[in-house]
């Protein structure tokens, strides 16, 4: 694999084709941007990205999804789909999901995944832009529910790089593997916009 941008595994859900992927790859590249380590192979997982503190952050990682071919999932409102963006909206890969389901959201996509050979749906976990005070835990709680492993990536403004984290197979034990999956972040990310980065990623930084 390129250390400027990588090649998709055989077993991750892809999408599009050599001519797209040369495009939107070249789009990435000509940014100054570049990917570091390895893209992990798997069928489903739960995808992390952090930080997210700017639009931008969702520019470069949907330039580098369309770019390595990767099919990536995202879960939205059911009412996006009453809206004339629709068609949008199915081509990026956002599945409808009703917040008022009797079952919960969470279940709900559980209940999604597991009806999928492949599927790899993405979380941002400060689920905000803003500054947010914790990291929030339905991304933890979907991978434990469907039995998948959670894919950590991570955005370096700094380096104009998108770091691969490997994965982490859930344990039960929230708090312990929250703590595993942050420190993988230590010296791997730098926010767009400081200030509004989140707290636990902010005490990263100063003990970095």
């Amino acid at each position: 694999m390129s250390l400027n941008f990588p090649s998709l595994p055989d077993q991750v859900p892809q999408r599009g084709t050599a001519s797209s992927r040369n495009i939107f790859k070249s789009l990435y590249l000509a940014q100054g941007w570049s990917f570091n380590g390895e893209f992990p192979n798997l069928p489903k997982a739960v995808v992390i990205v952090a930080p997210h503190t700017s639009n931008f952050d969702g520019l470069f990682g949907v330039l580098a999804m369309l770019g390595v071919g990767l099919n990536i999932t995202i879960f939205g409102k059911d009412s996006l789909f009453k809206t004339p963006l629709k068609g949008l909206f199915e081509w990026i890969g956002i599945i409808p999901i009703n917040r008022d389901s009797p079952h919960g959201v969470t279940q709900e996509i559980i209940d999604i995944i597991k009806q999928k050979k492949q599927i790899w749906i993405a979380i941002a976990p400060e689920g905000t832009r803003k500054k947010a005070e914790k990291i929030k835990s339905g991304f933890y709680h979907i991978a434990m529910g469907a039995q998948i492993p959670i894919a950590i990536f991570s955005l370096d403004y700094d380096r104009k790089m998108i770091h691969s984290l490997g994965t982490l197979q859930p344990t039960g034990n929230y708090e312990q593997d929250l703590e595993d999956i942050l420190n993988r972040f230590k010296g791997k990310f730098s926010p767009k916009r400081k200030s509004l980065l989140s707290i636990p990623l902010q005490k990263l930084l100063k003990n970095g």
